[in-house]
């Protein structure tokens, strides 16, 4: 479970300070679907790098699957996260010179599995997300829709509890962000935990729990009867 309590993040320089989340708090259970809303600037993606690790809290406590996370070193969250959250952005983040396969297989590189696991692992997935007749090619031979279901699989590979997700299907036509927001929905029925940071109220559709953020801090809440619309 995460468990976040009186969470603030502020930003100085030497003109101004920001006060970006504003005593945040929030939990969101294992398995669920949270879609995190609001306008620009409200707080939405300082929170998600905060519960991602990329960034710690001005003060303030985050509890992370029983673990206190909050205070932790840039080193020390580094080391939390490999293999416990998977990251999937809007703009792909997929590396140009790699190709399919080695894009998905990095994250398994960095936990050192080895190269028949790793082989047997990212074939698995390629097969279940159509993308094996892609295995050799290069990000920019994809589709914006296959470039984002590669990011996926680059984020679930190591089968993490808990999946980020920053405006997924924001570079996307409907079709190809439909297939998206199934995939995703998929893998939360699956037992994958998901926060998404999202501008569209239709994706937030698929989500259990619709949070609304205002100037940093959360103004709604609104639970959804069932497991989100199907995609």
């Amino acid at each position: 479970m995460i468990k976040v309590q009186n969470l603030h993040r502020i930003f100085t320089t030497e003109e101004v300070e920001t006060t970006a989340l504003n005593g945040v708090n929030l939990e969101i259970q294992d398995a669920e679907f949270v879609a995190i809303m609001g306008p620009s600037g409200c707080g939405k993606s300082t929170l998600l790098n905060i519960l991602g690790l990329l960034d710690a809290p001005s003060s303030g406590s985050y509890n992370l699957y029983g673990t206190e996370v909050g205070k932790m070193t840039e080193s020390q969250r580094v080391a939390y996260r490999k293999g416990v959250i998977g990251f999937v952005f809007q703009s792909f983040n997929l590396i140009d010179e790699l190709n399919v396969f080695e894009n998905i297989e990095l994250p398994l590189l960095y936990l050192k599995i080895s190269s028949p696991e790793r082989k047997k692992r990212v074939d698995e997935l390629l097969l279940r997300l159509n993308l094996m007749h892609r295995k050799k090619h290069f990000p920019q031979q994809l589709s914006g829709g296959q470039q984002q279901r590669v990011a996926i699989a680059r984020a679930v590979i190591a089968k993490p509890r808990l999946i980020l997700a920053d405006e997924p299907t924001g570079n996307l036509d409907s079709k190809n962000g439909e297939e998206v927001m199934g995939l995703l929905k998929e893998l939360n029925k699956e037992g994958t935990t998901i926060a998404m940071v999202t501008h569209s109220a239709h994706d937030a559709n698929y989500a259990h729990r619709i949070i609304n953020l205002f100037d940093g801090n959360i103004v709604t809440e609104n639970y959804k009867v069932g497991k989100g619309v199907e995609g």
